[in-house]
């Protein structure tokens, strides 16, 4: 899994689009790619948006599923995201009269003008608040955000080229959509976008509030670089191709850089570099977490805002090391290849995807691509590629207000143990069930991706649940109170089962890694004795995968080398192992399977702890697991001690305060 010198630099995208572009061993020692590659991948991906246009331009018609909302939305879509790649394209060539660049000024600069003419044949719809009940289309201000954001960007160049009237006719379908209002997450900052480039150009702004907006979404910010995405606890890449670049862009864009709240943001986006660039692998993939990941490269975004601010906490070497890592990685695995860009991870998967996504949702991968917008005597583009955290092997980075706790290993793959997310609801009576594969599992990485579809209704990959008389299995659902302390995390639910809250019953986690490998300790508090299951992580792959089950344990294994395990530890005595396969329900291939073991709980208190593995170096070896860490458990309290020297140690009962909640079980056993 670890990258070598010019991995990423080989693959099917340098065939097809760059064979005459030379490796930059030099100054790219890890990648091999610099910033020729990046422009040829940008001009292929506008140009199958130019294959598929409508006669105007608007209202380009890319293969690939169609919404509710109709293909005018689609089609509208496609341009406002595509203009976020060929935005910084248009600003940063060093040549504005190259053929390309024309081609994209010109395709922009026509199909911007039939989108905002107000009846003409490639009118796009214009969007209505978002206030229920819903009369129209809302996604429209998004786009008008995403059109802004990109106007900015290449202002000097297409702008500029406008003449007076075509200006007024795209500020005045600007300005409708900054009147507008939004669902309270990161929509609050979409009018701002429309809003903060009308007042950069001096247009009529009266009657417009982004202030508001911009105040909500900085009240939402958590620490360590990192915001949650409204009301519901849902911590994600939304923060990367979002929050930050376009708070990063209203305090440009209204001259606020300097300001209190200017400079403020500045120090936040520095922390969120630093903890951002540690999720991403040696080989360049992204760990996979959180909604609309078919936005791939928009992860990107937020290091060129801070590499451009001068408030990046990467070097420029860092920051292209990173950027040209994930890029390589998606190209080389096909995505955008010879043909649009799908919805999916690295090949074409829609069960992952929201049922807002149609074909023209991947494009905003191009904010992704922002550092063009640099010149390309910039230094991000001329330093030397330079190590990152996976790069150097083993770390563990404790994101404390987040939830989180990030690891590396030797192997390159990074891992994620949650205990802060989980975009979920409160269950008050009978619940919705709403939280998401996507943010409700235990863990998480680069190289694994949890179950949807049918797996994701057997609730097994990274999860614990209490399963009922026909094998169904509890939800997680919201969590009640986390906490991190070190190298530590734990939180606690109350286990959801068909849609409701099982009385009596609340569920304390802690995990506890090291390496490949780490500890899961579940502390099951509840008034009847339940099945119980623990899965590890989902490997998959698009062949059959190796498995395998032993005395207190299972493993599978992908081809690449891939192994996930787990092993019973404590209160897994007798306990049944076994693999779980799935067919087409998991996004990194179509072959897919889960170790699982079950045993039973008791009632009143029953801990129940299992070693999970998730190591890229492909071997196989129970004994080995086993070997590498010692558990001992004195009631609720446990330690663990690792093999490597390394221990921890925790009360299950004390590790995670929290109040409780009428009719559950307290932290302690107490009746609440």
């Amino acid at each position: 899994m670890n990258a070598g010198e010019g991995d990423g630099g080989e693959g099917t995208v340098q065939e097809d689009v760059t064979t005459t572009i030379a490796m930059e061993p030099v100054l790219s020692p890890f990648t091999g790619w610099g910033r020729a590659r990046w422009e040829a991948v940008a001009d292929d991906w506008l140009g199958q948006v130019r294959r598929h246009a409508s006669p105007e331009g608007a209202l380009p018609r890319l293969p690939g599923r169609i919404t509710g909302d109709g293909v005018r939305r689609e089609g509208m879509e496609a341009v406002g995201r595509s203009f976020l790649l060929a935005a910084p394209r248009i600003a940063g060539a060093a040549d504005p009269g190259e053929p390309a660049v024309q081609e994209h000024l010109a395709y922009y600069s026509r199909a911007l003008l039939a989108g905002t003419r107000q009846g003409g044949a490639e009118e796009w719809p214009r969007g209505v608040s978002c206030r229920l009940p819903l009369t129209g289309i809302t996604n429209s201000i998004v786009e008008a955000a995403n059109v802004a954001f990109s106007l900015y960007v290449s202002r000097d160049r297409l702008w500029s080229g406008l003449t007076r009237p075509e200006q007024l006719q795209i500020a005045g379908w600007l300005r409708h959509h900054a009147r507008c209002e939004v669902w309270q997450n990161n929509w609050q900052l979409f009018p701002a976008m429309a809003e903060g480039f009308l007042r950069s150009m001096d247009e009529d702004v009266r009657g417009l509030h982004a202030q508001r907006n911009v105040a909500r979404v900085e009240s939402w910010y958590l620490g360590d670089g990192w915001y949650t995405d409204g009301p519901e606890h849902a911590i994600d890449y939304y923060n990367a191709w979002a929050i930050h670049p376009y708070l990063w862009a209203w305090y440009r864009m209204t001259d606020a850089v300097h300001t209190p709240e200017g400079q403020r943001h500045l120090e936040r986006l520095h922390d969120f570099t630093a903890s951002q660039a540690h999720m991403v692998a040696a080989d360049g993939s992204l760990l996979h977490q959180g909604r609309s990941l078919t936005y791939r490269t928009a992860a990107l975004a937020a290091f060129w805002c801070a590499d451009a601010s001068g408030a990046s906490a990467l070097t420029p070497g860092q920051t292209r090391r990173l950027a040209s890592g994930v890029l390589s990685r998606f190209t080389a695995q096909g995505v955008g290849v010879g043909a649009p860009l799908t919805l999916g991870w690295y090949e074409a998967f829609e069960p992952m995807c929201q049922d807002y996504s149609g074909f023209g949702s991947p494009y905003l991968a191009g904010i992704g691509f922002l550092g063009l917008a640099q010149p390309a005597t910039a230094p991000v583009w001329t330093a030397e590629e330079e190590a990152l955290p996976a790069d150097r092997g083993s770390f563990t980075l404790p994101l404390e207000p987040v939830g989180w706790v990030l690891r590396g290993a030797e192997d390159g793959v990074v891992r994620m143990a949650n205990h802060g997310s989980d975009h979920a609801t409160l269950p008050v009576g009978e619940d919705e069930d709403r939280d998401d594969p996507h943010y409700a599992k235990f863990a998480y990485s680069t190289h694994t991706a949890p179950g949807t579809g049918p797996a994701w209704i057997d609730a097994i990959d990274s999860h614990f649940a209490l399963l009922d008389d026909e094998g169904a299995g509890s939800r997680r659902s919201t969590l009640r109170a986390t906490r991190v302390e070190g190298e530590l995390a734990g939180s606690v639910h109350v286990p959801q089962l068909h849609r409701r809250a099982l009385p009596g019953t609340a569920v304390t986690t802690v995990t506890a890694g090291d390496g490949t490998a780490e500890v899961r300790a579940h502390l099951v508090q509840t008034d009847r004795p339940w099945p119980m299951r623990e899965g590890g992580w989902a490997v998959a792959d698009d062949a059959e995968l190796e498995t395998g089950v032993f005395d207190d344990g299972a493993w599978v294994r992908g081809r690449d080398g891939l192994v996930a395990a787990v092993v019973g530890l404590h209160g897994w005595d007798p306990a049944r192992a076994g693999v779980h396969r799935y067919r087409d329900a998991n996004a990194m291939g179509a072959h897919s399977a889960t170790p699982a073991l079950e045993g039973r709980t008791g009632t009143g208190r029953t801990v129940a702890v299992a070693l999970h593995v998730l190591d890229g170096g492909g071997a196989v070896d129970p004994q080995q697991w086993r070997g590498r860490v010692r558990v001992h458990v004195d009631g609720t309290s446990v330690r663990v001690d690792w093999a490597s020297g390394r221990s921890a140690e925790f009360d299950l009962a004390t590790f995670v305060p929290w109040d409780g909640h009428p009719g559950l079980t307290g932290p302690r056993g107490e009746a609440l």
